[in-house]
């Protein structure tokens, strides 16, 4: 990978070490040549997953803040483009909010964007992305994709190179995109100030980064703040009524979407300016002039001078709570602040530790070269002098500058010797109890300011609150994956003539237990076989479940037909009281003479394979759901099932998906069934399930139950 120094973060190191800067004059031309109003280049530095911006155009930097730094596995464009080495293309405001909400919270205005890898065949380097104004197409033209295509495969190239030659690429001083050239100089310099200074509104303009370059003399009365005052400095900071984020966002809000916006401020104590931003591609055009009395409450007003840097802004603040809010398991929680929160505050590595029964325990941990390290704290006593353990003892963060500073106040044997320079100690409080402590460790010594502790401190009561969340969701999650568990059948039997295989995949909300069961009966004279559905997805659809599954299992037992089965079982679940239905196939096997007995309760139909391959959906009589009617009737169906046949029963799970039509979608399970038919059993129901065992969402239980019958002697 390219090597990225600290000048890349700040934006103001030479490109290369000849002082030739390589990334600037390509985004510029990338900009210049699809009209895009601004940009950025992104590098991966070594081998870490995080992409750093190397240089940005066009916009301040702060405006893209809260990607400063992002992992790889980030959801967003840019970091999909680098993931799928593929242009990602984001064609207005509405597509934004749909497949990037956290980008469309921190900027809801109109405008399109197209992120893509800087990659050779062998590589990917880092990522680059350009933004239009709202009124862009919202599709890319074949003439802008080939354009932004070629110039990025043109840098990746220049990077390689650059790599191979040991040349580390640094970061670029941001650039500004100048406007459109060939503007007839109508008026001279003297004259056009004379001109505006008669004007009787105020004109004030403004940079890319909201400074002011000028203002006239009726701006400044108005502003109630002299010329010489406002030049240079940002208007919300030196005009303190203004300094309210709701003003900073219709500058940034004109800058981004390139459309006119204006808003109304009240200066104190009670006269209403009106404010007009005309945006352009060098900067934004101000219109001050008295406004018509207002009835709302003006913003309360911030102090003079400018705010110094910020760690994390306002901005980037918002979009990690969203983030945090997304997340469900401990593992979420562990994944967000390793590829969003690390990378944004500049920590190397991380580790978060959970606090229970009075020990430490290592709920997750990410960019130590030696996993051992931190895993040696499991089920360290909180009575132990480690920064670690008095963080969550006393709920007091800790920051350690240098490992000199660390191991003065604990010694060598407590410390973490994991190779970093300094670091902080969170305590991680929700509803005023520890849960545990998060842990960053900085490659670099670093001088932890009073404004970095603050925001540190701050981030660290979000991830508490996700982190309480998600280890309330791990127990419940365990407690229904071990009633499920307890509740379908460990194993199989084995019966004569026949072989089975099951699977079973619960579903992927809620709680994620259901009421899917199967079961195999290895009863005498017969063997029967059963698979179910009691609709919910919690544990009294569980409890239903297992206790259908017992009551089948016992009038297998006491020999009722299939038919009484089903009937029996019926005016159970109506006994019951209970306000759930359920479906159900119940089948009676007889191997030896290769026929089945088959009852049905609203259940989708079984699909029987021939040896020949052919497959037939068993469109078989039933009845109604169980539990709805006391006095309903369940008839039977006898089918032939010679040697080789399979028997494939499933719940709808299996075949419903969001707008695929049921009969198609059994249709395609049946051509699965046909030609992966003759692999082994256990293959065959990987195979089958494979699609939904893969998937990240699943929004129902799905059980299958495979039957292959084979030759068996009938008993003479």
């Amino acid at each position: 990978m390219v090597a990225v120094s600290d000048g890349q973060r700040s934006g103001r190191a030479p490109g290369d070490p000849a002082g030739r800067p390589m990334l600037s004059p390509a985004l510029t031309a990338m900009m210049d040549a699809v009209g895009a109003h601004s940009g950025a280049v992104y590098l991966l530095p070594g081998d870490e997953p995080v992409l750093e911006m190397a240089v940005m155009a066009g916009l301040p930097r702060s405006f893209a803040a809260p990607w400063e730094r992002v992992g790889v596995g980030a959801p967003i464009p840019i970091a999909r483009a680098v993931r799928e080495r593929r242009l990602v293309w984001v064609g207005g405001e509405e597509e934004m909010a749909r497949s990037y909400p956290r980008i469309a919270m921190v900027l809801p205005y109109p405008f399109a964007l197209a992120a893509l890898p800087l990659a050779t065949a062998s590589k990917v380097y880092g990522a680059v992305f350009v933004t239009w104004p709202g009124s862009h197409p919202p599709e890319l033209s074949d003439r802008e994709r080939h354009e932004l295509q070629t110039a990025c495969e043109r840098l990746a190239l220049r990077l390689e190179r650059a790599a191979a030659e040991n040349r580390p690429v640094r970061g670029e001083a941001d650039q500004p995109v100048a406007g459109p050239a060939g503007t007839a100089d109508t008026l001279g310099t003297v004259e056009a100030a004379r001109l505006v200074a008669r004007l009787p509104y105020g004109l004030c303009s403004l940079d890319l980064t909201g400074r002011v370059g000028f203002a006239n003399p009726a701006a400044a009365d108005l502003l109630g703040v002299p010329v010489g005052e406002l030049l240079g400095t940002h208007l919300w900071a030196s005009v303190p009524w203004l300094a309210d984020p709701m003003y900073e966002e219709r500058y940034r809000a004109a800058l981004i979407s390139r459309h006119v916006t204006s808003f109304v401020a009240l200066r104190p104590p009670s006269q209403w300016l009106s404010f007009r931003l005309y945006p352009s591609a060098t900067g934004i055009s101000v219109r001050v002039v008295r406004a018509r009395a207002v009835s709302v409450t003006g913003p309360a007003g911030g102090e003079r001078g400018d705010a110094p840097p910020r760690l994390v802004s306002m901005s980037q603040a918002l979009s990690l709570a969203g983030a945090l809010t997304e997340t469900v398991s401990v593992q979420d929680v562990v994944r967000l602040v390793a590829e969003e929160i690390a990378p944004a505050v500049g920590s190397g590595a991380l580790a978060l530790l959970g606090a229970r029964a009075g020990r430490l325990h290592v709920l997750g941990h990410h960019g130590y070269p030696d996993p051992h390290l931190v895993e040696r704290f499991d089920g360290m006593p909180l009575a132990s002098p480690t920064p670690g353990t008095q963080a969550v003892t006393h709920g007091v963060p800790a920051f350690f500058d240098s490992r000199r500073q660390l191991e003065h106040l604990y010694p060598a044997r407590h410390a973490t010797p994991d190779g970093f320079a300094a670091w902080a100690y969170l305590p991680l409080i929700a509803s005023g109890r520890p849960v545990g402590v998060c842990v960053l460790a900085y490659a670099e010594p670093r001088s932890f300011s009073t404004h970095e502790r603050a925001v540190l401190t701050s981030l660290a009561g979000l991830i508490a609150q996700a982190l309480d969340r998600a280890l309330l969701y791990d127990a419940k999650h365990q407690l229904a994956h071990g009633l499920q568990a307890a509740l379908l059948p460990h194993s199989l039997p084995s019966l004569p003539g026949i072989e089975a295989s099951a699977r079973y995949l619960p579903a992927t909300r809620g709680m994620e237990i259901g009421g899917d069961f199967y079961d195999l009966v290895p009863s005498r004279p017969l063997p029967a076989a059963v698979i179910g559905d009691v609709q919910g997805h919690n544990v009294t659809a569980a409890g239903l479940m297992g206790q259908l599954r017992t009551a089948v299992r016992a009038y297998t037992t006491v020999g009722q037909e299939p038919a009484e089965v089903m009937r029996s079982t019926n005016r159970l679940m109506i006994d019951l009281g209970t306000e759930l239905f359920a479906s159900c196939l119940y089948l009676r096997l007889d191997p030896a003479r290769g026929r089945a007995v088959m009852a049905r309760a609203g259940h989708p139909p079984p699909l029987l394979r021939r040896p020949d391959g052919r497959v037939r959906v068993l469109d078989l009589a039933g009845g109604p759901l169980l539990g709805i009617d006391a006095e309903a009737t369940y008839p039977t169906t006898e089918i032939r099932l010679a040697p080789g046949s399979v028997l494939a029963l499933y719940t709808d799970g299996l075949i419903e998906s969001p707008g695929v039509d049921i009969e198609d979608a059994v249709a395609d399970l049946g051509r699965r069934l046909g030609e992966a038919g003759e692999l082994p059993l256990e293959a065959l129901a990987d195979e089958l399930v494979g699609h939904y065992a893969a998937a990240e969402e699943r929004i129902d239980d799905v059980a299958l139950l495979l039957l292959r019958a084979s030759s068996v002697r009938e008993p003479g």
